[in-house]
């Protein structure tokens, strides 16, 4: 099943043109790094960022649709999906720090790191930049992984690089 995900995780990042790296990797975790420009301001972009039914990848979730998502953006507030055909629900991470227009820090390992004694921080930086504003995604992972974390960092740093241009499709969207 973990290997399944992985490979799911790693066919559907593959069309993706991304501005990310790998920036560190060893035994004990890695480290990933994406940015992206966004032809906006920067409540906009942290109002949306909030609501990932909006933006995150259908393909990435585990109930196949990303409306069954939310943040409670403050801390302690859960980035959470509803699993209705199960009649369940998923924790994909708690959030630790909300600063709306600025900051939004997640801690929790996503997708099938769920399965192992990993920890990750996912932090989400929005700054001024050109026209708009830049979003810098940081995705810090250790602890314990059964597989090796540098076969497994590009898979994951390629996933969170889609989810990060998603955010910037719907962000710059023409209004309906």
């Amino acid at each position: 099943m973990r290997r399944i995900g992985l490979l799911a995780w790693a066919g559907a990042a593959m069309a993706v043109p991304a501005h990310a790296a790998v920036t560190a990797s060893s035994d004990a975790g890695f480290v990933t790094e994406s940015s992206v420009e966004i032809a906006t301001d920067a409540a906009t972009v942290y109002a949306l960022l909030i609501v990932p039914g909006r933006w995150w990848s259908d393909s990435h979730t585990y109930s196949g649709d990303s409306a069954n998502m939310a943040i409670d953006a403050r801390a302690g507030g859960c980035f959470c999906e509803a699993l209705p055909a199960q009649q369940g629900s998923v924790e994909h991470a708690r959030v630790v720090q909300a600063m709306p227009g600025k900051r939004l820090r997640l801690s929790g390992a996503l997708g099938p790191l769920q399965a192992d004694a990993a920890v990750g921080t996912l932090d989400l930086v929005i700054t001024p930049a050109g026209k708009g504003v830049k979003v810098a995604m940081t995705y810090v992972v250790g602890g314990y992984l059964r597989g090796e974390a540098a076969a497994i960092a590009p898979v994951v740093d390629q996933v969170l690089a889609e989810q990060l241009h998603g955010l910037k499709r719907a962000a710059e969207r023409p209004p309906s």
